[in-house]
């Protein structure tokens, strides 16, 4: 792993402990049993599809918003412009992220039956259940994070209790063990192939990885391009490399209007869908 991935690895074991001890996991399960099941993750048959995400900040960009700012306005901004799923980063020390974030995004979002995915750096199937009692509808794992172990027990664990997964790879050896997983779960999950072009070592974006990795990538699932999209003719030129999807989160963040750069998002990338 990069230093970065070994530092979010570490804030999450200590954030993991520090939940258990305040709420055993058997309160966890009984406490997810008793939230009302998620939205499922609904795609478009226009070819192309936005995950919306809500950050407040970046460790390569800064802050992107206030901590008092209300998430729930902004999702339901996103989801009535079109957006399949709202990200949200629930990670503190590096996002400003929240779990109470994630609760109040997927109680505007419930109306309107569009899923909230929890993005966070997560190692154990406790915080998967922490997602779920939140009202999420997803959870991103990043593979290179994870032994095969694990993340059999995170997949089963979203798999358990109505979860979509988005599967995160940076490198071919990542897509390797990815397709490995999805032979391997045969159907099973919800399961969603994404790339992250950002250099986890410099943080910075790589746009050509998108490019590079996407004739890599499990036909069996949707592909998810993940970072470095900034307006339409980024979605455009994604969708004709194949991915029927796209992560977004900083421009989203940064943008004066982001349900109109949400729309602009989607009809680019529709446009374009099949068009290399």
């Amino acid at each position: 792993m990069s230093s970065f991935l070994d530092e979010m690895a570490a804030a999450s074991a200590t954030r993991l402990r520090l939940a258990r001890a305040r709420l055993p996991e058997p309160a966890l399960l009984d406490l997810a049993a008793r939230t009302p099941a998620p939205p499922r993750l609904r795609l478009s048959t226009d070819g192309f599809d936005l995950m919306a995400e809500l950050k407040l900040r970046s460790p390569a960009a800064g802050a992107l918003g206030a901590q008092d700012s209300p998430v729930g306005p902004r999702a339901l901004a996103y989801a009535r412009a079109g957006a399949a799923a709202v990200s949200v980063l629930t990670e503190p020390s590096r996002f400003d992220g929240s779990l109470s974030h994630l609760t109040e995004a997927a109680g505007a979002l419930a109306p309107l039956a569009v899923p909230a995915m929890r993005k966070d750096f997560l190692i154990d199937p406790y915080q998967v259940l922490e997602a779920r009692a939140a009202g999420a509808g997803g959870v991103l794992l990043i593979l290179r994070m994870l032994s095969s172990a694990t993340l059999a027990a995170l997949i089963d664990c979203a798999r358990t209790h109505g979860l979509f997964v988005l599967l995160e790879a940076f490198d071919e050896h990542d897509l390797d063990r990815m397709q490995q997983v999805i032979a391997a779960d045969a159907g099973r999950t919800v399961l969603l192939a994404g790339v992250n072009c950002r250099d986890l070592g410099t943080l910075e974006v790589v746009p050509e990885r998108l490019s590079e990795l996407a004739p890599l990538l499990p036909p069996q699932v949707p592909h998810v391009a993940e970072s470095g999209l900034e307006r339409g003719e980024d979605a455009r030129r994604l969708a004709g490399m194949g991915y029927g999807l796209a992560l977004v989160g900083s421009a989203l963040m940064r943008s004066e209007d982001p349900a109109a750069l949400v729309r602009e998002l989607l009809e680019a990338g529709r446009a374009g869908r099949g068009v290399a």
